[in-house]
């Protein structure tokens, strides 16, 4: 079971340096948990770039349920996240609810149907990341709120989604609600052609706002206050870097990286935790 964790801690530390940077402040014996739990985040949202076509994406999204309701067992023990995974969910009592929906959640990434309303985008980051931080924060205090999590994993989500925008739109899949597209004057087609002007500019800022919100709301229900869950909580202190940099003069949201250098992100996690 150890090559299996660390298979785990390697994989989040390549495919998601902020959360990896985030578990350092965990316990040394909760640190094998988290990267199992981020492992499978990170294998799950990635399925439809290693699929290709929405059936096999459909397939694996199955096996992940399979494996969560105590079948394939011989397959799961092959596979390092997978058995990481059912080992640290049985060591830390973790509810298998969240994490079967966030498979379902993940479902609307194999294919090209674009996000319809705003209520309906909170409920898929709230389904998947804002499940993922509840999960993390069970793990390093079984009795802390899931309250205050899931709105800082609404808002990680969110803002991963609008750095991704770009990336995604050239797939023709579409994050941004239409219902708020349109009330700025933008087709979903507009975006598809690498266009859509100041209207665009107003949708994607409104997306910020909403984004914003749940930091606020993660802040006033003390999301950073306890010091049980705080590296569960902590990478939504890089929330408003990467906004900030959507609001620069030039930003062109296909074709504008939204990037923080490292350093940058460490000291804001740091500081952050220190001042908690």
């Amino acid at each position: 079971m150890r090559k299996a964790y660390e298979h785990c801690e390697q994989l989040v530390h390549e495919a998601d340096k902020d959360r990896f940077l985030a578990s350092l402040f965990a316990p040394a014996d909760r640190r094998a948990a988290l990267h199992a739990l981020y492992a499978f985040d990170i294998e799950t949202a990635r399925i439809r770039t290693l699929a290709h076509q929405p059936l096999p994406g459909e397939l694996r999204l199955q096996w992940w349920r399979d494996v969560l309701n105590g079948e394939r067992a011989e397959e799961a023990s092959a596979n390092p996240v997978a058995a990481a995974l059912l080992d640290a969910v049985a060591a830390q009592g973790l509810r298998r609810g969240p994490l079967l929906e966030l498979i379902d959640a993940r479902a609307f990434d194999l294919y090209d149907a674009p996000m319809q309303t705003s209520e309906e985008l909170e409920s898929y980051c709230k389904r998947t990341s804002g499940n993922v931080l509840a999960s993390s924060a069970c793990i390093l205090d079984p009795h802390a709120s899931a309250e205050p999590a899931v709105h800082a994993g609404i808002a990680i989500g969110l803002t991963a989604l609008l750095r991704a925008f770009a990336w995604h739109a050239s797939r023709r899949q579409l994050y941004v609600p239409v219902a708020m597209l349109a009330r700025h004057g933008v087709q979903a087609e507009d975006v598809y052609a690498g266009r859509g002007g100041p209207g665009l500019l107003a949708a994607l800022a409104e997306m910020r706002e909403q984004a914003r919100g749940h930091v606020r709301a993660a802040d006033s229900r003390g999301a950073l206050s306890s010091p049980a869950v705080l590296p569960a909580i902590l990478p939504v202190a890089l929330v408003p870097l990467y906004l900030e940099r959507m609001e620069r003069p030039g930003y062109d949201p296909f074709r504008t990286a939204i990037e923080v250098p490292q350093w940058r992100r460490q000291w804001a996690l740091w500081r952050a935790a220190r001042r908690r």
